[in-house]
């Protein structure tokens, strides 16, 4: 008996169209593709989800579900997923309808734990994590997840909604980003990532590991820099070493919007938001003293899908 299931992941960012195929115990990946439809933009600092935002969404859902139905997936089989922009939008509801009655997608809207869950077992299967705590970080558009968790086990987690579309909107205000903005923002971790700091106080992590948009980022990048060609499309698991994360962060600081789009292996969705998000790397690496750069490809979709195995 083969069970194909539709899993939808709604960033702020980015909206990801995943569906696999479960044939006895292999797992085949039917379809893959994720759009810049950047719900967040432009009214995510007033919890609201602008018109401009919600037409882009139904553009975008329209073509997922006409991809869930050329492969023929279960409206029962299918499963969405809203994080931070639309669970703190105050017209959530609006939004969900409008999807629904155009698409028939019902979304599940998550709780920042629930999120952080998903991640954890998404990155787990992406990348080995060993047995000695990590500390595992998901920079969204509206949310930052924080997991700090070995091979076996979650220690700890929690969401901070501090993401990439938040602190540019707050804190970027000239491009390239000035000193005293930096030195905002930095004040900014200080003040709301309190008991972050007592996690890891607790935990005693020694190593970062990234998962999605900047972290994908960083090692197309990295690997342009060293090998002039972006990684195979099938390896999930990969080191980032600090001093390749130092040499890309000295220029993303540095540089202008053209500039930053000029680095091999730069996205334009990720071109602004990449200097806050690389900020924060950047202080939890010298805040913290973390010794080691890992990046995992899967995320919050493949975590979903892992569970779901599992069940």
């Amino acid at each position: 008996m083969n069970t194909r299931w539709g899993i939808i992941d709604l960033g702020t960012n980015t909206f990801h169209l995943l569906i696999v195929e479960k044939k006895q115990e292999q797992v085949e990946t039917l379809f893959h593709e994720s759009f810049p439809v950047r719900i967040g933009l432009g009214g995510i600092n007033q919890n609201l989800i602008t018109p401009e935002a919600t037409e882009r969404a139904l553009t975008t859902l329209g073509y997922f579900r006409e991809q869930l139905d050329k492969f023929q997936v279960a409206r029962e089989r299918t499963f969405a997923f809203g994080t931070s922009a639309i669970r703190n939008a105050d017209n959530q509801e609006e939004f969900r309808e409008k999807i629904y009655l155009r698409h028939k997608i019902d979304i599940t809207v998550i709780d920042g734990l629930r999120e952080a869950e998903y991640i954890y077992h998404g990155v787990r299967k992406g990348a080995k994590l060993g047995e000695e705590p990590s500390l595992i970080m998901d920079i969204g558009g509206g949310s930052v997840e924080f997991i700090i968790g070995n091979q076996n086990q979650v220690l700890w987690k929690q969401s901070f909604e501090i993401g990439g579309q938040r602190m540019m909107e707050k804190f970027m205000r000239k491009d390239p980003m000035t000193e005293s903005d930096r030195k905002r923002l930095y004040h900014y971790f200080d003040e709301n990532l309190v008991s972050l700091a007592n996690a890891i106080h607790q935990y005693a992590p020694k190593k970062l590991v990234g998962s999605s948009g900047t972290f994908d980022t960083l090692i197309d990048i990295d690997f342009y820099a060293r090998t002039n060609q972006p990684p195979a499309p099938e390896i999930t698991d990969f080191p980032l070493s600090l001093e390749s994360f130092y040499s890309t962060f000295s220029k993303i600081l540095t540089g202008s919007h053209q500039e930053r789009m000029a680095i091999p292996g730069m996205i334009s969705l990720r071109v602004d938001m990449i200097v806050v998000a690389s900020c924060l790397i950047d202080y939890l690496i010298r805040t913290y003293e973390l010794k080691e750069i890992q990046v995992s490809r899967y995320a919050l979709k493949e975590g979903v899908l892992a569970q779901l195995l599992e069940q």
